[in-house]
């Protein structure tokens, strides 16, 4: 079964996005980015969902730091706020997608079956 790693700061969102991946997927989640990377270090996931505004540490540090220790784990940002800009700027820092708030279940679940379809290849 394929691991998910999700990190979102909201419990709220953190709990539907683990409520909708948890059957398909063995899902880890994290309140922070800096809980996320503890994870990280002891755990290879096929993909990481991020929020991007976290306490301490981003979700685009965070971004940087699985590219680093785990280069072909695909990340996927979410946000509150954003624009096709962000979007694109995002997918050229090495996102593998960008999702705005409020996000539609169906979109992250495809989403997320590309990306770990992706790491799997």
């Amino acid at each position: 079964m394929s691991t998910i790693l999700i990190v979102d700061d909201d419990d709220a969102i953190r709990g539907t996005l683990y409520d909708l991946l948890s059957d398909r997927y063995e899902c880890h989640t994290a309140s922070r980015a800096e809980e996320a990377l503890q994870y990280l270090e002891v755990e290879n996931y096929d993909a990481v969902l991020t929020d991007i505004a976290l306490p301490g540490l981003t979700g685009i540090e965070l971004l940087y730091r699985v590219q680093q220790g785990n280069s072909g784990t695909p990340v996927i940002l979410i946000s509150g706020k954003g624009s096709e800009q962000d979007n694109e700027s995002l997918i050229r820092m090495g996102a593998f997608a960008y999702v705005t708030k409020p996000f539609n279940l169906d979109q992250i679940e495809l989403i997320v079956e590309r990306a770990v379809a992706q790491k799997a290849s």
